[in-house]
C-alpha cells in the first residue's frame, strides 16, 4: 500500500496540495548567470534585513513526522480495517504489523482492549471517538483517539487514523490515589464499626434491633451512631445521633460522644439534662463540629417514651392499633451550638407498640423535602410487621437504600411486646402506697412477703427480697417525704424492688462507724442485691431501686 496516496488525504493535506500546484504554474525566478546557484541552495544572507526562509509546515513529509513521534500511530482502511501503516513507536510497543491484513487478525492488542467496535463506529459516523486510559497487553496505559480519514485512494473507501498517547504515569498516579482513598475509607469504616455496639444490650421489656450501613464507595463514611443502655430498675435508654462531616475525624468525634452518652446515662438523668451535658462536651471536643442526637428513656411502669432531641429527626411510634405517632416537640438545636436549654417530651409506648429512631440518610434525598422522606417512612412503618430486625430490613428496602447509597444510614427499632398466656405470667407488677408512720414498715414487709410468695420464688430469693424491701422502705421513712410507694416487679430475668418518695435528696452508700445507729440500710441492699441505684423523678422526688437476678424461670 502506497502511504503517500493515503497521506494526501490526511486532514490539512488538501490545502498543502493546492499550494504546491500554484507554485508549479508560477514563473520561475530570474537567474543572474549560468553559474548561479538556485535559490533553494543559496547561502543564508548576512547583510540584509530580509527574514530567513524557513520550511513551511505544509512542506513537511507526513510519514516522516509520524515515524518520529513517540505516540503510537496506526492507519487502517475499509470495513475490515486493513492495516495501511503503523509507525515506529507502535512497532516498538507491539511488534511490526503486516500491511494489508485485517485489524482483527493483525492487531490483536486492539481487539483485547475492545477498540475494534469503536473503529466501526468511527467509520460509520465519520466522527472521531476517544477512549481514555485503557490498559494494553504490554502493561502500559494509553488514551486512544480514532479519527476518520476521508480517502479515495482505494475502492474500499474511508479509513481510520488511530493515535495512542501513553498515559501510564497518569493512570498509575490515579490508581495510587484511588487506593489511598479506599484505604482511608476502609479505615474510617473499621473505626466506625468498632465504635458502634458490637452487641446490643437486651432489656427485659423491649425487643431491639439496629442496622448501620455506610455510604457507597464514592461517599466518605459519616458519624452516624446508635446505642442501647440498660439503666437498671427495668428502664432503658436509647440513643441515636449523627456527627456532621465525613471520614475518620467524624467517626472519632462520634466515638467520643457515644462514650460520653454512656457515662452520662449511668447518672440516670432526665433526657434533656443528658443532652445539656453533651452540648457542652461537643463544643469542647471540636468547636467546628456539630452533631444531632436524640436520647430517649423507656420505663415499663409508665408506658411511654420520654425523650429529648438536639436537632435530630422525630422518633416515630406505631401503637398497638397501627396508628403512627410522630414525636416532634420539643426539639433544640444540634449539639455543639451552645446557649440552649433543652427540654424533654414524651410519646406513648405501651404493649404492642413499635418505635423507630433513625438518621437522615434513611429519609433525605437530593431534590426532595426531608418532610416528604419522613412521611414516606411513616407509611412504610405502618405496614412493616414482624420482629425488630425484620422491620429494620423492610424500612431500609422501602427507603431505597442500596450498597451504593450516598450517605450513611443508622436505624434503631424497638418493640414493647404485648404478652399473653404463659409469657404474661413471667411479667408481673404489684404496688403499695405507704401511708401512716412507723407502722408502714411492717405493712410493707408483709406486702412484699405475700407478693413474692404468690410469685413462687425460691425461699432464699424470697427472704432477700423481703429484706431489701424493708431496708428501702425504712430509708424512705427516715429520710424521705410523702407520697411514698413500694413497687415490686418481676420479669423473665429479674426481680425489681423500687421505693419512691417526695424528697429530692439521693441516698449514697457510705461506711458506717461502729457507733453509728444509722447508715447501714443502703450498704445492706448493695451487698445482697445484684444491682442498685437511685434517680430523681421528673415531677420531683426520687426513686431508689434494687434488683435480683433470677436463677431460673419458675
Amino acid at each position: 500500500m502506497n502511504f503517500t496516496r493515503w497521506s494526501a488525504r490526511l486532514p490539512g493535506t488538501q490545502r498543502r496540495a493546492a499550494a504546491r500546484a500554484d507554485e508549479a504554474v508560477s514563473p520561475a525566478p530570474p537567474v543572474d548567470g549560468a553559474g548561479a546557484v538556485p535559490q533553494a541552495r543559496a547561502e543564508k544572507p548576512t547583510d540584509t534585513d530580509e527574514p530567513c526562509a524557513t520550511p513551511a509546515v505544509d512542506d513537511l513529509p507526513v510519514r516522516e513526522v509520524l515515524d518520529r513521534i513517540p505516540a503510537l500511530v496506526a492507519l487502517v482502511h475499509g470495513p475490515e480495517h486493513r492495516i495501511a501503516y503503523v509507525n515506529d513507536a507502535y512497532a516498538a510497543a507491539f511488534g511490526p504489523r503486516p500491511v494489508g491484513e485485517p485489524a482483527a487478525e493483525a492487531l490483536p492488542e486492539l481487539d483485547e482492549i475492545g477498540l475494534l467496535p469503536l473503529l466501526d463506529q468511527v467509520l460509520r459516523s465519520s466522527r472521531p471517538r476517544t477512549v481514555k486510559s485503557r490498559k494494553a497487553p504490554d502493561g502500559r496505559s494509553y488514551t486512544f483517539t480514532c479519527t476518520p480519514v476521508d480517502t479515495l485512494a482505494t475502492p474500499e473507501g474511508g479509513g481510520v487514523l488511530i493515535f495512542a498517547a501513553d498515559v501510564t504515569d497518569h493512570a498509575e498516579a490515579a490508581e495510587r490515589l484511588r487506593a489511598s482513598e479506599r484505604r482511608q475509607r476502609e479505615t474510617a469504616v473499621t473505626l466506625q464499626r468498632s465504635l458502634l455496639p458490637q452487641e446490643l444490650e437486651e432489656p427485659d421489656d423491649l425487643r431491639i434491633a439496629a442496622t448501620y450501613q455506610p455510604g457507597g464507595t464514592d461517599a466518605a463514611v459519616g458519624g452516624d451512631w446508635y446505642d442501647v443502655i440498660t439503666l437498671g430498675g427495668g428502664r432503658t435508654a436509647l440513643v441515636i445521633g449523627d456527627v456532621m462531616g465525613r471520614g475518620v475525624r467524624a467517626a472519632a468525634v462520634m466515638g467520643q460522644l457515644r462514650t460520653a452518652v454512656r457515662a452520662y446515662a449511668r447518672l440516670d438523668l432526665p433526657p434533656h439534662e443528658v443532652l445539656q451535658l453533651l452540648d457542652g462536651l461537643a463544643a469542647e471536643i471540636d468547636p467546628n463540629q456539630i452533631a444531632t442526637c436524640a436520647y430517649a428513656v423507656h420505663d415499663p411502669n409508665e408506658g411511654k417514651l420520654v425523650y429529648a432531641s438536639a436537632g435530630h429527626l422525630p422518633i416515630l411510634v406505631r401503637d398497638e392499633k397501627g396508628t403512627i405517632h410522630r414525636a416532634e416537640e420539643p426539639t433544640g438545636p444540634p449539639l455543639g451550638t451552645g446557649g440552649w436549654m433543652h427540654a424533654s417530651g414524651s410519646v406513648p409506648l405501651g404493649p404492642g407498640s413499635t418505635a423507630v429512631l433513625y438518621t437522615d440518610g434513611l429519609v433525605e434525598r437530593r431534590g426532595e423535602d426531608i418532610d416528604e422522606g419522613v412521611a414516606a417512612l411513616e407509611n412504610a412503618l405502618a405496614g412493616a410487621t414482624g420482629t425488630p430486625q425484620v422491620v429494620c430490613d423492610r424500612l431500609i428496602r422501602a427507603a431505597g437504600v442500596t450498597a451504593d447509597h450516598d450517605d450513611d444510614v443508622a436505624v434503631l427499632v424497638l418493640q414493647h411486646p404485648a404478652r399473653s398466656g404463659p409469657d404474661e405470667e413471667l411479667f408481673r407488677n404489684a404496688a403499695l402506697e405507704l401511708l401512716g408512720g412507723v407502722e408502714a414498715a411492717p405493712r410493707a414487709r408483709a406486702f412484699a412477703s405475700g407478693v413474692l410468695t404468690s410469685w413462687r420464688f425460691p425461699r432464699e430469693l424470697h427472704d432477700l427480697g423481703v429484706l431489701a424491701a424493708s431496708e428501702l422502705v425504712a430509708n424512705s421513712l427516715q429520710h424521705g417525704t410523702p407520697p411514698m410507694r413500694l413497687r415490686l416487679r418481676r420479669t423473665d430475668r429479674r426481680l425489681i424492688i423500687e421505693v419512691t418518695d417526695g424528697n429530692d435528696h439521693l441516698p449514697r452508700r457510705r461506711r458506717a462507724e461502729p457507733a453509728d445507729e444509722t447508715g447501714r440500710g443502703i450498704a445492706i441492699v448493695a451487698t445482697i442485691a445484684s444491682n442498685w441505684g437511685s434517680r430523681r423523678a421528673p415531677g420531683g422526688g426520687k426513686a431508689v431501686w434494687c434488683e435480683f437476678a433470677l436463677p431460673s424461670v419458675t
